[in-house]
Formats: C-alpha cells, structure tokens, sequence
C-alpha cells in the first residue's frame, strides 16, 4: 500500500461484501502484498477470481475466524509467504449479527456465536499474528466496527446482539492500544454499505467505503491509535 515499501502485506477476511472489494483494490496496486483470508476457500469463487487480474501478490488463505486453532495454524502459512518480511496491516473485517432483535429475548447460542466471530476472533488474531506485525515498520491493526458499537450514536433498541459486540470490540481496541504504544491499532465502522448485512437501501457502494477506509488507513500516524473513526475520517465517540 505506501510507495515507500517494495511490498505490504495485509490480511484480511475477504469472501465477499466489503472485504471482497478491499482485495479487488488492494490487488490493483503492484507494490501490495495481499493475504486475503476466507473460511471455505472453495466456495469463494470471485475471490479467486481477482487472482489471474492482479497487479499485487495476492494469496488467498483458508481460515475459519471461529476456531482458535485454524487462527494458530494459518500463521505458518503467512509466514512462508511474507518470508523475511513483517505484517504491516492486520484488517480484521469478518462479523455477524445474531437473528433475535431484542435485547430480552437474547438467543444464548446466537450471542455467544457473535462475541465469538465478533470481538474473540479479533483478539486471538491479533494475539497469534503480533510476532509477525512486530517485523514491521507499520504495525497497523483494523478492527472494522461499527457506530452501532457507539453508546453516543446509537439510536434504539435494535441489533441489540450486533451492538454489543462492537461495543466490546472498541473497547478491544483501546486496550490493545494502550497495552502496546508501538502499535496502531484502531476501530473503523465502514458506513451503511450495500452487503448482505447492509441491504438493497444503503447509502454506500462497496467501492466507496473501502475507497474511504483505504485512505484513512494508509494515513494512519501512532497519535490515531486507540481511536474509533467512521468512513469519512471523522473521531466517533465510543
């Protein structure tokens, strides 16, 4: 991503929506190394797609974020391909929200599904790929979140489950944060999107909000780290 580097790496969880287009225009640079990460890499036939279209290097990577030991195993792998290279962006793009819309009459499967994909995985991502993020000179961490993860902006009583775990997840974010100065780590909420979860309505394309995030993120500095931005750049409160 920045010119200065012959290669930056980057994973993410990309089958499709949102992280499928971050890959489409991360893969259009030559100077990008993309690590695109999905659960069942058979069925993910358009993310293979961008591979014989690529500028970049583009990898794409079986992981399942909901079992801690397809998290541990996938490291070896990205380790081969990075070789003596660092990680220097780690975009932790995959959620759920749960099917119940009401905070008292919560699913208890459905809820633990979410913290789990939600605000878990993130964290043992993190956790199992720091020794690679530490070789670079980068050292980003994206945690996409949500403003339904803002006390301050949210606006009623709905995705009660989804809520929460973003809520969590900036708060992971601000401990990782604090817990590591060396690092940027952030939360981004990527706007209402037309996706699967976003709907037909939205007020965003794909290519928009990845465009956003894109630049937010490539102009990160070590006085962003532990904050919550939208799409636009803008500081959300948490």
């Amino acid at each position: 991503m920045a010119p200065t580097r012959e290669a930056d790496p980057h994973v993410s969880r990309t089958s499709r929506g949102l992280g499928l287009e971050l890959v489409r225009q991360l893969a259009r640079s030559p100077t990008n190394r993309v690590i695109a990460a999905c659960r069942n890499s058979d069925r993910a036939t358009a993310l293979h797609s961008l591979t014989s279209g690529a500028k970049g290097d583009l990898h794409v990577l079986e992981l399942d974020v909901g079992d801690p030991a397809s998290i541990r195993d996938s490291v070896k792998t990205v380790e081969h391909i990075l070789g003596d290279s660092g990680l220097d962006y780690l975009y932790n793009n995959a959620g759920v929200n749960a099917k119940i819309d009401d905070a008292f009459g919560l699913d208890c499967g459905d809820f633990m599904k979410a913290l789990e994909i939600n605000v878990a995985a993130p964290a043992l991502l993190a956790q199992a790929y720091l020794p690679l993020i530490e070789k670079s000179q980068r050292k980003v961490i994206v945690n996409v979140s949500s403003r339904y993860g803002s006390v301050s902006l949210d606006r009623g009583p709905t995705w009660p489950v989804y809520s929460i775990t973003k809520s969590a997840l900036n708060m992971l974010t601000y401990k990782q944060a604090k817990a590591r100065p060396d690092l940027i780590v952030i939360s981004l909420a990527p706007g209402w999107v037309k996706t699967d979860m976003g709907g037909p309505n939205a007020a965003l394309e794909p290519h928009q909000s990845v465009e956003d995030q894109l630049r937010i993120v490539t102009g990160l500095t070590p006085q962003d780290s532990g904050k919550f931005f939208n799409h636009t750049g803008e500081v959300y409160p948490y």
